[in-house]
C-alpha cells in the first residue's frame, strides 16, 4: 500500500513537473520595429517577470523584416512603424490585424562642427537636401531658418537608413507631404532610393555614421537621440511653427491627426494641425495574427496585450514615447478579444 502511494506520489510530482516545464517552454517569437525597441524590450522583460511562463523573444531587425517574417509566419507576431499596405496584407500567409502601442517621433540629427545652437528645419529644406538640391550648410534657406547663425560653407552629407526601416517610412512620409517632388522622386515607404547621400545599417550606423562625419546630416527616432545624447534639431509644423520632439508634442499630433481612428488603425499623423503638434509623429504598431495556430500562444499574446494597455502605456512618457490616446485604448481592449 505504501509503495503504491510512494508510486501515486512521484507520478503526481513528475505530472507537476513535465506540466510546469511544458509551460515555461512556452516562446512566443517575435520581430520588427527598432523604433519602438527600447520599449518592447522593457515590457516584454516586466511580463516575463510577472508571468514566467511566457517569454517573448523580441528580434529588432527593422519594420521591412517584421512585415516580412510575419507574412511568412516564421514568427508568431511582427512590429512596424509603416503600417501593411493592402497588396502587402492580401500576400501574406496569415490573416494580420494593426495593434498600435505607442507613439514616437523621428528627428533630424546632425553634426555640424563650431555651431552648438540648436537648429531650425523646414520640411522642404529637409526634403531639398535628400533631392541634393540643397548642398551647402550656408544654403541660403537653411539660414532663414536659423537668423544670427554662423553656418559654415561646407557640403552637406546626407546619411540615410539602407536597410528596411519604420523610421525611414515616418520619415518619407512626413516629406512626400510637404515637398511634392520629393513624393514623386523618392516617394514613402520602409525603404526607397534616395537620390543622394550614404546609407547605414540600423541606427546604430546611421548614428556611428553621423558622429565620425563632420557635417554629416541624417534621421533617427527621439528616444535614441535621447539616449545617446545626439544633438537634433527643431522641425517646423504644419501651424509654420518650429517645434523640438517631445512626448507632449507627439502626443498633441495624435490628438490632431488621429481625431477618427480607422477601424483597421492604419492612420498617419505626420504633418499634423496645431500649433505644438510635433509634425514627424507616428504610432507604431503590432502585426498580430487574427488567429494562432497554437491557441496557448493566442491566450498568451492577447493576454500580454491587455497587461500593456493595463501597465505598459504608464511607462511610455518616461522613456520618450507617448502613449496611446484613451480613445484609442478602448479600441484597443475590443480588437484584442477578436484575436483567435
Amino acid at each position: 500500500m505504501r509503495e503504491g502511494r510512494v508510486k501515486l506520489s512521484l507520478l503526481a510530482a513528475l505530472t507537476i513537473a513535465i506540466a510546469g516545464g511544458t509551460a515555461i517552454a512556452q516562446n512566443i517569437n517575435a520581430a520588427g520595429a527598432t523604433f519602438p525597441y527600447p520599449i518592447y524590450n522593457r515590457w516584454f522583460t516586466e511580463y516575463a517577470q510577472a508571468h514566467p511562463s511566457v517569454h517573448i523573444n523580441y528580434q529588432s531587425i527593422g519594420s521591412g523584416g517584421g512585415i516580412r517574417q510575419v507574412s511568412d509566419g516564421t514568427v508568431d507576431f511582427g512590429a512596424s512603424d509603416g503600417p501593411m499596405t493592402d497588396e502587402q496584407l492580401n500576400h501574406a500567409k496569415v490573416k494580420v490585424m494593426h495593434v498600435p502601442t505607442v507613439l514616437g517621433a523621428v528627428v533630424p540629427i546632425y553634426n555640424l562642427p563650431g555651431v552648438n545652437k540648436e537648429l531650425n528645419f523646414s520640411g522642404d529644406v529637409i526634403a531639398d537636401i535628400y533631392l541634393g538640391k540643397i548642398q551647402k550648410w550656408n544654403d541660403p534657406r537653411i539660414s532663414k531658418d536659423n537668423p544670427g547663425v554662423n553656418l559654415p560653407n561646407h557640403q552637406i552629407l546626407p546619411v540615410y537608413r539602407s536597410d528596411g526601416s519604420g523610421t525611414t517610412y515616418i520619415f518619407t512620409d512626413y516629406l512626400s507631404k510637404v515637398n511634392p517632388e520629393f513624393a514623386s522622386k523618392v516617394g514613402k515607404n520602409t525603404s526607397v532610393k534616395w537620390p543622394v547621400g550614404i546609407g547605414q545599417k540600423g541606427n546604430e550606423g546611421v548614428a556611428g555614421m553621423v558622429r565620425q562625419a563632420p557635417y554629416s546630416f541624417s534621421y533617427v527616432e527621439l528616444i535614441y537621440a535621447l539616449q545617446n545624447k545626439m544633438a537634433f534639431g527643431q522641425v517646423k509644423n504644419a501651424a509654420g511653427k518650429f517645434v523640438k520632439a517631445s512626448p507632449e508634442g507627439v502626443t498633441a499630433a495624435a490628438a490632431a491627426g488621429a481625431k477618427n481612428m480607422p477601424a483597421d488603425y492604419r492612420v498617419s499623423i505626420t504633418n499634423a494641425g496645431g500649433d505644438s503638434s510635433y509634425p514627424i509623429s507616428s504610432f507604431t504598431w503590432l502585426l498580430i495574427p487574427r488567429q494562432f495556430s497554437d491557441p496557448a500562444k493566442g491566450k498568451a499574446v492577447k493576454d500580454f496585450l491587455t497587461w500593456m494597455l493595463d501597465k505598459g502605456e504608464s511607462e511610455a512618457a518616461g522613456m520618450g514615447y507617448a502613449p496611446l490616446p484613451a480613445q484609442v485604448q478602448t479600441m484597443v481592449r475590443k480588437t484584442i478579444t477578436t484575436i483567435k
